[in-house]
């Protein structure tokens, strides 16, 4: 059974977790240099993030901190959505801190750091797209004992933060952490099977969506402040809609 710690201790990283970290690193990034928004590239550089050096969350948070008040904390597994949107509402972001095996690379069943870490860490030093995570949290926190919103939460969650684009200089470029740290993702979602259709909080809330596939639709916005000024609007859409959810598709 896999080894999940409470907490990070750097030296208890062996030879394969550098090794498992640096092919991930080095083939996702064969992508994401084409494909990738700009703020990802360029949050790399500013968080420190390499090859070689699997991240030292005590060093992460001296830089994300200043910047945008957010810091990582240790998650053992996988956090219930009540608890995750209370984290994220206080700029707290639970990260796994153990890394997949060689046997792993293609295909893991729940995240592990290079998700957590890699896919979701470089853009929290982006203020918009920061202050929009953090309102996702809150809103959560007004719904906290309502299930069914926040499921319908989730979703906008999962078609932004985890699986979202952002049209960059006439282009499609991937921001989600969800593609950001796949190499199946990332090339179908820049491919020509799937769909991109423009950001819209309706759609959103009422599609369901699967874990275990490569997405069949993707939403893209305009920019991050276009995120942050939505979310009135997600907050507004979610009113009212106790008790039913509709199941439909884009």
């Amino acid at each position: 059974m896999r080894n999940k710690p409470i907490e990070q201790i750097y030296e208890n990283y062996t030879p394969e977790d550098f090794a498992v970290w640096k092919r991930l690193f080095q083939r996702q990034m064969n992508n994401l240099r084409k494909h990738a928004c700009g703020h990802y590239l360029e949050a790399l550089d500013i968080i420190g993030f390499n090859e070689d050096k699997i991240p030292d969350f005590k060093e992460v948070n001296a830089v994300l901190m200043p910047r945008t008040g957010w810091r990582l904390v240790v998650a053992k597994e996988l956090v219930p959505n009540e608890i995750f949107f209370s984290l994220l509402a206080d700029r707290v972001f639970p990260a796994t801190c153990w890394l997949r095996s060689m046997e792993e690379l293609d295909y893991i069943e729940e995240p592990d750091m290079f998700h957590d870490v890699f896919g979701h860490i470089p853009l929290l030093t982006h203020p918009d797209y920061a202050d929009f995570m953090a309102s996702l949290g809150r809103i959560a926190l007004r719904f906290i004992d309502d299930s069914t919103i926040i499921d319908l939460l989730s979703r906008v969650y999962w078609y932004t933060i985890e699986f979202g684009m952002i049209a960059e200089d006439g282009k499609i470029k991937a921001f989600g952490a969800g593609i950001m740290s796949s190499v199946s993702e990332i090339v179908h979602s820049i491919g020509d099977k799937s769909r991109k259709v423009a950001f819209d909080i309706a759609d959103m809330i009422h599609l369901p969506y699967r874990t275990d596939i490569v997405q069949p639709v993707y939403f893209v916005i305009d920019s991050y402040e276009h995120l942050i000024q939505s979310a009135g609007d997600i907050e507004k859409a979610l009113e009212g809609v106790e008790g039913r959810v509709v199941q439909s598709g884009v």
